[in-house]
């Protein structure tokens, strides 16, 4: 990899952030410049002696939202007008592993991790190029879905993990990632599949294919509508259904 991924991250709370990007395979990749980490406390740009960031929304209301002044000047100690600015909230358009992808292909991001409310409309009009949601429910931290979203982008960046461990994960193929086993053989009167034992590709490729669809069919149906599957394979997620009723 040419050129290390460079994150800028705007918080309240650096203190979340600077855990996550010293860990695990994200600090491995830190350690070695293929991802750049810089975390911003909003309250260093704060003008009063409290670092007083959020205050009450205009037309009333219940909690409180960043104020615009000390985020704007997070964002331009950062250069954020020539970089893509990520602003992860409930009201963003949800975030997917093909979003993940896009992202992946960029070598510099900023996330804003909003709190409370959120933040003022006017930094979003200004500084934001895209509004994100891991999902149809409300976090407390704007850490958390930061997170979220840059450990879902990282990984998918050339070099940082083995590219079959990608191309099995799930999304990769619209489907969901088939069952996984390991040692020992038989665990409290379960047992490893004979198939994965057996040593022969063709059979587990196709024994992980046919897992695939089930769990897919059984977890995530909706996803099935978005894939080209041939009459074989409709049967096959009939039968297979019906197998888990019995």
């Amino acid at each position: 990899m040419d050129t290390g991924l460079r994150i800028s991250v705007l918080s309240l709370f650096p203190e979340l952030l600077a855990v996550y990007f010293g860990t695990s395979i994200l600090g491995k990749a830190v350690e070695r410049k293929a991802v750049i980490p810089e975390i911003v406390n909003i309250r260093d740009f704060a003008s009063d002696k409290h670092r007083t960031c959020d205050d009450a929304p205009y037309g009333g209301g219940a909690g409180m939202v960043l104020m615009p002044e000390p985020l704007a000047a997070a964002l331009d100690s950062v250069d954020a007008h020539r970089r893509h600015v990520v602003f992860p909230s409930p009201s963003g358009i949800r975030f997917t592993q093909s979003a993940a992808a896009r992202l992946a292909e960029k070598d510099d991001l900023v996330f804003i991790c909003g709190r409370y409310e959120g933040i003022d409309q006017r930094i979003i009009d200004e500084y934001v190029d895209e509004e994100l949601s891991i999902g149809d429910y409300v976090v407390s931290s704007g850490e958390l879905a930061t997170m979220v979203v840059v450990d879902a982008v990282y990984r998918l960046r050339e070099g940082m993990i083995k590219q079959e461990s990608v191309e099995e994960d799930s999304f990769q193929d619209g489907l969901l990632e088939h069952p996984h086993y390991t040692r020992p053989k038989e665990f409290r009167g379960r047992m490893v599949p004979d198939v994965l034992l057996s040593g022969h590709h063709a059979d587990i490729l196709s024994w992980r294919r046919r897992e695939k669809l089930r769990k897919t069919a059984k977890n995530r149906p909706e996803l099935l509508s978005l894939l080209d599957l041939g009459a074989d394979e409709q049967m096959l997620i009939e039968s297979m259904l019906e197998e888990d009723k019995e």
